[in-house]
């Protein structure tokens, strides 16, 4: 890989939610699982707004809220070239539009701040970086442990938000107290879901979401319940019917109210 841009034949097109979204994706690096599927699921966008992810990667998030809720404005934020330039193609690969904007976090381009968003997305690294060791693929790594603290994160997608916005984000369980720090400090209406792999375990990861001059009181809803059954039986799918719907069928995954 250049810096700028990934050879073809290091390259995979996968399809996402039944073939519904297509998404062209490096055979080897950073690759996107279910998580920012799943989070996709959870943003309440309506057609005609805007929305915003942090940390875009391919955009596979991007991509499956697109093709779930038509005629959105799709934007996306993202360090590294090379995946910078995936997720334009592969808005314009599945029909949608938008502007995905090359830059950090710490120090976002100028341009994005000629953007306002309804929702603000992210799928921020699960690792504090001082945990991790070096990896052999840097741009999968940066995904996993980005050095750019969970405070940064929300900041800027708290100043893109308009009034009222959503700032929704998931995450690994240990970093729920950073995250929940950092939301409480500059949006409100907070809520948790967490997501454990079956019924009876502790959950991994987590949803957060937020909203730009909310004053609901904080909420810790139960948790999604990936598969079904105390534990695995036999090879196979076994998600839970919900979560199949979301991952297979491109369904919306309402917060619990």
């Amino acid at each position: 890989m250049k810096s700028d841009h990934f050879a073809e034949t290091d390259l995979s097109c996968d399809a996402f939610l039944g073939g519904k979204a297509q998404l062209w994706q490096p055979r080897a690096g950073y690759r996107a699982g279910i998580d920012p599927v799943l989070l996709a699921a959870t943003v309440p966008a309506r057609t005609g707004e805007t929305v915003l992810d942090l940390g875009c990667g391919a955009a596979p998030a991007l991509c499956c809220l697109g093709v779930r809720v038509p005629g959105l404005r799709l934007l996306g934020l993202e360090i590294q070239p090379a995946y910078a330039a995936l997720a334009q193609r592969n808005l314009a690969h599945n029909g949608l539009s938008g502007v995905i904007m090359t830059g950090d976090i710490a120090h976002p381009p100028e341009v994005l701040k000629t953007y306002a968003a309804d929702h603000v997305i992210a799928n921020p690294p699960y690792f504090d970086p001082a945990e991790r060791y070096s990896a052999d693929d840097p741009g999968r790594e940066l995904g996993l442990a980005g050095p750019v603290p969970l405070a940064a994160w929300v900041a800027l997608g708290a100043r893109r938000l308009k009034p009222r916005g959503t700032l929704t984000v998931v995450l690994r369980v240990e970093r729920m107290p950073a995250m929940i720090e950092a939301m409480s400090k500059l949006l409100g209406s907070l809520e948790i879901w967490p997501l454990a792999p079956r019924t009876m375990r502790a959950p991994r990861l987590f949803f957060a979401r937020a909203r730009k001059g909310g004053r609901a009181a904080f909420r810790l809803h139960p948790s999604l319940i990936l598969h079904d059954g105390a534990r695995h039986l036999e090879d196979g799918e076994d998600y839970s019917q919900l979560i199949r719907a979301a991952l297979r069928n491109g369904q919306e995954l309402n917060f619990p109210r």
